[in-house]
């Protein structure tokens, strides 16, 4: 059985940055990653992604953008190339191609069982991600056998798809953005719109991430938020990596000929049935959308710097159609239903008892009731960037403290 101080699960962003933390402070471990580094970017992402973050928003412990466009989207294809680099400039102790199949624990300590071999540890950081296994509703189950069901792992391009009209359901980021893509080709598009969250791309000169970044409210903690659950709920804001600086909305996919309706609440055969809530997901939208764009006239008032950053007209108000509680989706052509509803996290593996009736990890800021059991890159697990590529390394830098602290606590009992 090998042995080291910790073993960390995933080699993605959130687990390269622990291991980099680590390192810097002498810690030994090792990174145990099923696949490949990045390996959810590599294999079960869409052709056209691009980070909803700027480049220049990419920072990791040790490690930022140096490339000519900062201000640019990245590609799955850089992103993938900027963690291999980031990975290979600190030699991450990386065992790639090694799936982990159990962890128990072992008095104070840990067993990893895995496909190459054991492995006992004093800590074990979880970084498998957030988006493990896409969260379909159940009535998915009751919509006709001739209808093609894809997941956002599954979605590469609209000519994957086959001909005919498209059901996406689910508007945040993803979602929008499957909508707008498939559109543009020329075929017809339903989206069925839930709770969303609606931010223009740019405001007031500048794009929306910047004051976000700059007024801390990326970096807001959990502490500082009045309800954690709540706004762990949130969707992703509705916004396209685009180098022209453009916005996506409802609005904007409405002109694309996307028809929108409410959201879905069920389905039997080739019938599908919606709420009536249109409005009311779309005013929440709006008044959000607001609200964030007042705190920024605020912190600009407040900084006087007014006339740097000229007053601009807002976004205008999405207009709410008359929408249908059900379509019969043989009727209007639709062959094919994308479910864009979000995703859960999965720990088959995990027999220690830290999982949540819904099979959460549950944890205090990433720290779990089993000393030594860590959990790392979930939304908003410290912090509102808690899962950004931007946002981990924070989290990280922190349980690597708390890890240490452990530790010295251990010996001190041991002597």
């Amino acid at each position: 059985m090998h042995s080291t101080d910790t073993i960390i699960i995933g080699g993605g962003q959130a687990g390269l940055a622990m291991s980099r933390c680590l390192t810097n402070r002498g810690v030994e471990h090792v990174i145990l990653e099923r696949g490949r580094v990045a390996e959810r970017w590599r294999s079960e992402r869409w052709d056209s992604l691009r980070l909803l973050t700027p480049r220049w928003q990419s920072r990791l412990p040790g490690w930022r953008y140096r490339g000519p466009d900062p201000d640019g989207f990245m590609t799955t294809s850089e992103v993938v190339a900027y963690l291999d680099e980031y990975a290979r400039s600190f030699r991450a102790p990386l065992h790639t191609g090694v799936t982990v199949t159990r962890v128990q624990g072992r008095g104070d300590s840990f067993e990893v069982q895995t496909d190459a071999g054991a492995w006992e540890s004093s800590n074990v950081v979880i970084a498998t991600g957030y988006c493990a296994r896409a969260a379909v509703p159940g009535f998915a189950a009751e919509l006709a056998n001739d209808l093609d069901q894809l997941v956002p792992t599954q979605y590469r391009n609209p000519r994957q798809l086959r001909a005919g009209g498209v059901l996406v359901v689910g508007a945040s980021a993803t979602g929008i953005q499957f909508a707008s893509e498939i559109a543009r080709t020329g075929q017809q598009v339903i989206l069925a719109v839930g709770n969303h969250t609606r931010m223009p791309r740019r405001y007031r000169g500048r794009d929306i991430m910047a004051w976000l970044d700059e007024m801390g409210v990326l970096a807001e903690t959990a502490d500082q938020v009045p309800d954690i659950q709540a706004s762990r709920r949130q969707p992703s804001l509705q916004l396209v990596g685009n180098e022209a600086g453009g916005s996506l909305d409802l609005q904007v996919v409405q002109q694309h000929g996307v028809r929108i309706v409410g959201r879905m609440t069920g389905a039997s055969g080739h019938q599908a049935c919606f709420s009536d809530d249109l409005a009311d997901s779309i005013g929440h939208a709006e008044r959000k959308m607001h609200g964030m764009l007042d705190r920024i006239d605020l912190h600009l008032s407040c900084l006087r710097l007014t006339r740097a950053f000229p007053v601009e007209p807002r976004p205008r108000a999405v207009a709410v159609p008359t929408a249908p509680r059900a379509v019969n989706l043989r009727d209007r052509g639709v062959n094919t239903v994308v479910w864009a509803t979000g995703f859960r996290r999965e720990y088959p593996w995990l027999q220690i008892p830290v999982l949540d009736a819904k099979g959460e990890i549950i944890h205090r800021g990433g720290v779990t009731a089993r000393p030594g059991l860590y959990v790392l890159g979930l939304h908003f697990m410290r912090r509102r960037n808690s899962a950004f590529l931007d946002g981990v390394g924070a989290d990280a830098a922190d349980l690597t403290e708390h890890l240490i602290q452990h530790r010295a606590r251990r010996l001190m009992a041991a002597a």
